[in-house]
């Protein structure tokens, strides 16, 4: 695969098409699954109180692919993702019901670099707080 955007048709300041990604407590249950991150926070209401949560989060990873996905999407490629990463700022809570919680995610190109790639900057925001904090990729461009 290659990359659908090319480098030249991309300023500082193209904005991503934001998306919503819904996550319930059978979705933390798939991904701890497929991780192998069994840890009681993301399943265990009870033992995510009594460790000072407000109830169970979701896998920090989980997290941050979700979000990198807007670029990934937006790109059409991967495999194109040169460099990733986030700092963690405040947890995604699920509740306990059939709407569980939503992460919206929203990018912009923050700089054009060399060799055709670019960085993206995301917002990743859940519940009205960013739960990501400097999260950046930077992508080669067709």
């Amino acid at each position: 695969m290659t990359a659908k955007i090319s480098y030249d048709d991309v300023e500082v300041g193209t904005e991503l098409p934001t998306q919503t990604f819904g996550v319930t407590r059978a979705t933390l249950v798939r991904y701890a699954g497929a991780s192998g991150d069994f840890n009681p926070i993301h399943w265990n209401e009870k033992f995510a109180k009594e460790v000072g949560l407000p109830d169970v989060i979701a896998h920090g990873m989980f997290t941050m692919a979700e979000a990198v996905r807007v670029v990934t999407d937006w790109i059409g490629d991967p495999g194109a993702v040169v460099e990733y990463g986030v700092r963690f700022t405040k947890p995604v809570v699920v509740p306990n019901d059939d709407q569980g919680a939503t992460i919206e995610v929203s990018g912009k190109v923050a700089a054009k670099l060399d060799d055709n790639t670019v960085r993206v900057d995301l917002v990743a925001m859940s519940a009205g707080q960013k739960v990501l904090g400097m999260s950046r990729a930077v992508v080669r461009l067709a």
